[in-house]
């Protein structure tokens, strides 16, 4: 991810570009569900979310052009028709910042799709094919296992997918893994050019797999699995869907995790959010880590061969994997 501090003017935006157990079976898909303080919302299985994680870092880090992303791509399919027969794959190509052709799919599962009142979710599934933030210069040409940064937004997904299928949402609901997300230029290198990040948002956010595509609102997922990770109210939220955010930082908070999703504001990133807000004209949120002591600003292994499973959190993906299905639940 191209993740840059930027600054919100009064006029526009200006937006820079800038672990613990394993399980080894399949999630059980009868999993009743249960009413929640305000809100009715099934549990929300750290279990399985980790199992999902943990079922894509197998494959290896998930390149475009790669066999493990080919793998990956078919295995996430899968997965999803497990749970919705409404799965389409988005195949597209893109120009990545050195001019390489990348073959990338969007995948995306939906829920009642007859309804014409919508939630998008979305993660990004691809994985760095740099280790450009890692301490060891001569790793910064190594592709990352990509456990948190990408992997534990689509584990809580695919866990979300499962618990839609037990219990239908009372409006529609749209799940969107993205591709092309983390193959922008390494940091080490001159690149002058621009949105050579997040392609396949750019991508379906102009060619969405439904005509005219539109939501009440959307919640992006990125680096949603390290333990004890804090959730601010990122600056690009908090400018196009500030509405969108403060209902679920109050669902947070109503139902207990008030310790990951903090009321600090921080600074604007670009992320996948960016033209699904601007393209496509959805307000969406980003659910990412914020973290002060490191230089970028995020996860202590972003962008490193060290983000791993080792570091991915039950406790975290159950926060934030909850906190997201009652907030769907609670849409009528």
């Amino acid at each position: 991810m191209r993740y840059f501090l930027a600054l919100l003017s009064i006029t526009l935006v200006v937006i820079t570009s800038s672990c613990k157990q394993k399980t080894n079976s399949v999630p059980d898909d009868t999993e009743s569900f249960k009413t929640s303080q305000a809100y009715k919302a099934a549990d929300f299985d750290a279990d399985s979310a980790y199992f999902f994680v943990a079922e894509q870092v197998k494959f290896g880090p998930r390149v475009p052009n790669s066999k493990a992303h080919a793998k990956c791509s078919v295995w996430l399919e899968k997965t999803l028709k497990r749970y919705t027969t409404q799965v389409v794959v988005q195949p597209f190509t893109a120009k990545a910042y050195d001019g390489t052709t990348l073959n990338c799919q969007n995948i995306i599962a939906s829920f009642n799709p007859k309804s014409t009142s919508r939630v998008l979710l979305c993660a990004h599934w691809d994985s760095r094919p740099f280790a450009d933030n890692d301490p060891d210069s001569t790793m910064h040409r190594t592709p990352i296992d990509a456990a948190n940064d990408g992997g534990s937004g689509v584990g809580v997904l695919l866990e979300i997918a499962r618990q839609l299928k037990i219990s239908p949402a009372t409006i529609g609901v749209d799940l969107l893994l993205l591709d092309g997300e983390d193959y922008g230029a390494p940091m080490d290198i001159q690149y002058t050019g621009t949105d050579d990040w997040a392609l396949g948002s750019q991508y379906w956010s102009r060619y969405p797999h439904v005509n005219a595509y539109g939501a009440r609102y959307g919640i992006l997922l990125d680096m949603v699995g390290a333990e004890n990770a804090v959730f601010t109210m990122e600056g690009t939220s908090m400018y196009y869907a500030p509405d969108v955010a403060q209902k679920v930082w109050n669902i947070a908070a109503t139902i207990g995790y008030s310790d990951y999703f903090s009321t600090e504001r921080s600074n604007a990133l670009t992320d996948d959010h960016v033209y699904i807000n601007q393209l496509r004209q959805i307000p969406t949120i980003d659910i990412i880590q914020h973290d002060p002591s490191t230089s970028s600003g995020f996860y202590q292994y972003w962008h490193t061969t060290n983000d791993k499973m080792k570091w991915i959190s039950k406790e975290t993906l159950k926060a934030v994997g909850q906190t997201v299905l009652t907030a769907v639940r609670s849409e009528k």
